[in-house]
């Protein structure tokens, strides 16, 4: 009898465990319009900064997108990628990290914010607002945003590189990719259409210069890269070459478009972690159809980031409404 009683202790256990986990991937308390009464201009002001950004320096939407993904993957849409520390220890000077920007021009969102609504929009909203206007702002689609998350006080390096939770790196396969997003609660049609989100993005060539020069160790290329485009990055990107950055959609970096899936097919993707999309079948299928007239991607890829931005959210009376995005109140 105490057996019975202790495998029930722990089965209630395991099923409330699940239960807490399954309301935050599906972001309970998140809601389109939740700051309505409390701050009824609050998109209005966000959309008004990131036009007068993007008319300046649209080299950002790339990075700004990106933002909300690096939040996402580690401890949820928390805005802890946001955080400083006096040490450099948060997980803004973690290695994956070290090449995001615009964390000036979130402050400068919530500086507005703050002057219209003290205390009331969060850190962590504000990056899931920016990643859709910056969208919209070069010509991809719009979604309606689910806000009312909180942000939270924890934000650590180490977690941005932890080997099962951590940010999945540019050199994963596609069972390694598919895992990661499953973690996250996304599946692998998540997975294909948010990596569509490179149509505007940009790499350091470090991130690749290894598919280019010594592959698996012994000077070659990888063999499952046009060996066109190969001659083409060689111009650009020299072995041991840590600054130098590339279009990871080739002229069409600042349009949102199909054409990224389009240079996939061509065996033109640039990192591992995007030509490893044509090793699965659900993936292969999405990104030829994406690039056809009967393409859905627009359309999937708000789906895909307002299912991202539900990732073990915070709201009601969890965390808090930063001052300051960079540091806790």
């Amino acid at each position: 009898m105490a057996v019975f009683k202790n495998l029930l202790c722990v089965f209630m256990l395991q099923m409330m465990v699940q239960a807490l986990l399954l309301s935050h991937v599906n972001g309970q308390g998140l809601k389109v319009g939740f700051y309505e009464k409390s701050c009824p201009e609050a998109e209005k002001i966000v959309y008004k900064v990131i036009s007068d950004v993007m008319a300046v320096a649209p080299s950002l939407s790339g990075p700004l997108l990106r933002m909300h993904f690096h939040d996402c993957f580690i401890k949820g849409c928390d805005g802890s990628v946001l955080l400083d520390s006096p040490t450099n220890q948060s997980e803004k000077f973690s290695i994956p990290n070290l090449t995001l920007r615009g964390y000036n021009i979130i402050d400068r969102v919530k500086t507005a914010l703050e002057k219209a609504c003290p205390g009331v929009v969060s850190c962590a909203d504000i990056v899931a607002i920016v990643a859709r206007d910056v969208t919209v702002a070069t010509m991809g689609p719009h979604w309606y945003v689910e806000t009312g998350r909180r942000d939270g006080r924890v934000s650590l390096i180490s977690d941005p590189l932890n080997p099962v939770s951590g940010l999945p790196p540019f050199f994963l396969n596609i069972t390694s990719l598919k895992a990661s997003f499953a973690l996250r609660g996304l599946n692998s049609k998540d997975l294909v259409v948010l990596s569509g989100g490179h149509t505007i993005g940009m790499s350091h060539c470090s991130s690749f210069t290894s598919r280019l020069y010594n592959f698996t160790g012994k000077g070659d290329t990888d063999p499952t890269m046009d060996p066109n485009y190969i001659a083409q990055l060689k111009k650009k990107c020299k072995p041991a070459d840590p600054t130098t950055i590339a279009e990871l959609d080739p002229g069409s970096f600042l349009t949102f478009d199909d054409s990224y899936y389009r240079l996939l097919t061509k065996r033109r993707g640039l990192l591992t972690s995007d030509a490893a999309l044509l090793d699965d079948p659900e993936t292969k299928a999405y990104l030829i159809q994406a690039t056809g007239h009967d393409s859905t991607f627009f359309e999937d890829f708000g789906v895909s980031m307002i299912k991202m931005g539900r990732i073990g959210v915070l709201t009601g009376s969890e965390g808090e409404v930063r001052k300051v995005c960079s540091k806790i109140n």
